[in-house]
């Protein structure tokens, strides 16, 4: 096994889809041989957007589907540790530190920010948890060391102050943290279905990886297309087409998309045969999947098994490094010197072992003039 670490994650706000495969589980797939893998089940990340009790009840459902998904995709789970974030206090107490190496200032200037606080509207009212958002997702990171992050498009701008921040840290208190590169997907980001914006499971325009093919071919024969065709003699466009945009990402036949585009340009094909073969192509690329899924469903308890031991492996390797960035800093010695201290006036008689310190007259006047 590699002593490289990858580490990525997602929020349990529901099953997986294909902007997510083509964002990063693809990369996390293809990576998987190459680092030992860290899957981070983000509960405390979903909180700065979906806080209410009814949202923190579907966690543990949540979290099962997603990995179900990921499992499904071809992570394999002898290669991955998975872990929910809530159940590792210590990711809180490296926040807590890592908040004071990065400014106000910096974490206003990333446009991400800004685009989740529309999307969950609170723009004119950003909780604080969201601004310092990518200094958790820093603390999530370098928790396990990780020396990679693959992320989608809209993620770079996070992983960058997690590099600054592990920086900053390695200069202030000797060197601690690998700077984790940033592995970027081929795709970046998928268009929704609706055409109007980012594949998005909170605008309803995505196909789960989970969905099944009658699933699929709906929501491919209501894509969104050219407007302006109003007939199939009309010629169309095919660049910014998210029917096109799908075909180039998932068809398997790129001689068939050849053709449908030339025929699409020349007005030449209807827009149902071109969203049929879309449906076709998606359903033969999903299938596997499927397949995968329903093996991985057959073995009750298997999934809740693998967050649990992957969960209580994840905290014992935190709280080794929480040991560490408390040394480094000097945390650690500062209690440490207070307690031998508080341990020699014991044995001096000043106080009994299990009694409440009182101060001698003498000391209490010389604390009352040091007011």
């Amino acid at each position: 096994m590699t002593d490289q670490r990858m580490l990525t994650g997602d929020r349990p706000t529901g099953k997986l889809h294909l902007g997510h495969y083509v964002g990063s589980i693809a990369n996390r797939v293809r990576l998987q041989h190459q680092y030992e893998s860290w899957f981070i089940i983000a509960d405390l990340h979903m909180l700065t957007t979906k806080n209410t009790r009814a949202d923190i009840d579907q966690v543990s459902g949540n979290a099962r589907q997603m990995v179900l998904d990921a499992l499904a995709a071809g992570i394999e789970p002898e290669r991955a540790t998975f872990y929910l974030q809530s159940a590792i206090p210590e990711i809180g107490e490296l926040n807590t530190l890592f908040q004071n190496l990065v400014t106000v200032a910096r974490l206003e200037r990333i446009p991400s920010l800004k685009d989740m606080a529309r999307d969950a509207d609170k723009e004119t009212d950003m909780p604080y948890g969201l601004l310092g958002y990518p200094v958790l997702q820093a603390a999530d990171i370098l928790c396990v060391k990780a020396n990679a992050v693959p992320v989608g498009k809209d993620n770079h701008a996070h992983i960058e102050v997690t590099r600054e921040i592990a920086r900053r840290f390695n200069h202030l208190y000797g060197e601690t943290f690998p700077i984790p590169e940033l592995i970027t997907s081929e795709v970046s980001s998928l268009v929704g279905t609706d055409g109007q914006a980012k594949a998005s499971k909170s605008l309803g325009n995505v196909i789960y990886l989970s969905d099944s093919a009658e699933e699929v071919r709906k929501k491919v024969s209501a894509m969104y297309t050219d407007p302006n065709r109003v007939s199939a003699d009309v010629p169309g466009t095919v660049e910014g087409n998210p029917v096109f945009v799908y075909h180039d990402t998932f068809n398997d036949n790129p001689a068939e998309v050849a053709e449908l585009k030339e025929r699409y340009r020349a007005g030449t094909v209807g827009d149902v045969e071109v969203k049929d073969q879309l449906a076709a192509a998606l359903n033969r690329f999903l299938d596997p999947i499927r397949q995968r899924r329903a093996s991985f469903e057959t073995q009750p308890g298997l999934v809740d098994q693998i967050i649990v031991e992957g969960t209580e492996r994840t905290r014992r390797e935190v709280q080794q490094v929480l040991a560490e960035v408390r040394k480094a800093m000097g945390l650690a010695g500062a209690y440490n010197q207070l307690r031998r201290k508080a341990e020699r006036a014991q044995k001096k008689g000043a106080t009994q072992p299990g009694e409440p310190t009182r101060l001698r007259p003498a000391d209490a006047v010389a604390y009352q003039g040091s007011r």
